[in-house]
């Protein structure tokens, strides 16, 4: 028996070697635009392949740690992840990129916590409904507690402000509850709550209903030169795509027609250049890879490895939920977010978390297949 999941580690490798191409093509034109007209031709690249190998070496170091470690460790990480997403709201410590204030800057580095908060979050949740699992039912000992923490945690990203990064946040939170053992009333009471909540933050913010509205009605005039601008475009790339594409750098879209080529809707140059094969070929890895974390995660559980299991169906929600968000704001699904095609887009602490949430799901799948020869864990976990 193999000592890892081989093509889990492959279908990783396929759609990070893609978005290193991709990010290459969609960005070598934005030295001409004057934003970034001090930038060489190759920075983005350049920057993209370290992030890439910052996100490998943490995902080897991951991969070493035993995931009780990540259990006994659940509430620490957790509380300094807090930390750092309100150090972010504190003036000259929070960098700001385009209105919003989502970084940290650190020298030549800059790290974004809401990032960190995704796998913070899955830890967390992991960990609080396997200490809690005969609590789920109950409303003030299982439901009040996490449901107040995840209320924190949305109000500070609402305070960046982010939106986008809230929802995914959201949806894995209550996920992992769901999937513990939450019952069907307080999970519909949870989500409903949720779900209104962002219903009035969008009608009483004018800015975001306007974007609303632009969504509903992308190709009229005042819209698709304002607040569907991006939307507009990225269908136009789509179109021009086809079935086959235009061919990889033939690409006109990215030509300072589409903003953040390179990050949020990185799955249009695809489009554009890949054509619709290129498209239903992303689609499916990321679909393999949610089925596969889900899977390791229902064989965790089967072995009484209820943290263990919640970590992998978390990490699925993650992947698959952000992934289908990002490709139906670059469809025209969903409203615009600024939210990253997780393992593609350009972006250091994005590709850094995706490496290390991969690496996680590695380490809980070697676990399993230590358990079914009848090992110990924490033999091999030493012996690494």
């Amino acid at each position: 028996m193999r000592d890892y999941d081989h093509p889990l580690l492959w279908v990783t490798i396929t759609l990070l070697s893609l978005g290193v191409v991709m990010v290459y093509s969609a960005s070598i034109a934005l030295p001409n635009s004057p934003k970034y007209s001090t930038y060489m031709p190759y920075h983005f690249l350049i920057r993209h392949i370290a992030s890439l190998m910052s996100g490998v070496i943490g995902a080897i170091v991951v991969f070493r740690i035993p995931i009780k470690t990540w259990n006994r460790c659940a509430p620490g990480f957790f509380i300094v992840t807090l930390l750092l997403l309100a150090l972010v709201l504190i003036p000259y410590l929070g960098k700001g990129v385009n209105g919003a204030r989502r970084w940290i800057h650190l020298g030549i580095i800059s790290i974004q916590p809401s990032e960190i908060m995704k796998l913070a979050v899955i830890i967390y949740a992991a960990n609080y409904t396997a200490r809690k699992q005969k609590y789920m039912h109950q409303f003030m000992r299982g439901f009040l507690p996490i449901t107040l923490i995840v209320c924190v945690v949305g109000a500070m990203l609402l305070l960046e402000p982010d939106m986008g990064d809230f929802i995914v946040i959201a949806v894995i939170a209550i996920g992992v509850l769901f999937l513990g053992g939450m019952c069907i009333r307080l999970f519909g009471s949870l989500t409903l709550t949720i779900i209104g909540a962002i219903g009035i933050l969008v009608w009483v913010s004018p800015w975001r209903r306007e974007r609303i509205f632009a969504y509903l009605n992308p190709w009229e005039r005042s819209y698709a030169q304002g607040k569907s601008y991006q939307l507009t475009h990225s269908l136009i790339a789509f179109g021009r795509g086809k079935w086959f594409g235009v061919g990889l750098g033939g690409g006109l879209e990215k030509l300072n027609y589409l903003p953040e080529a390179h990050t949020d809707f990185i799955l249009a140059v695809i489009g554009e250049e890949l054509g619709f094969i290129g498209v239903v070929v992303v689609i499916l890895l990321f679909y393999w890879i949610t089925r596969r974390a889900f899977e390791i995660g229902r064989q965790a559980i089967a072995f009484n490895h209820n943290f263990d299991g919640l970590v992998a169906k978390g990490i699925g929600l993650w992947v698959g939920a952000q992934a289908f968000i990002n490709i139906s704001v670059n469809l025209g699904l969903l409203p615009t977010k600024g939210l990253t095609l997780p393992l593609v887009s350009y972006g250091g602490s994005g590709i850094l978390l995706n490496c290390i949430a991969v690496a996680l799901l590695m380490r809980i799948d070697y676990e399993n297949r230590v358990l079914m020869r009848g090992g110990k864990v924490w033999e091999h976990a030493r012996c690494l």
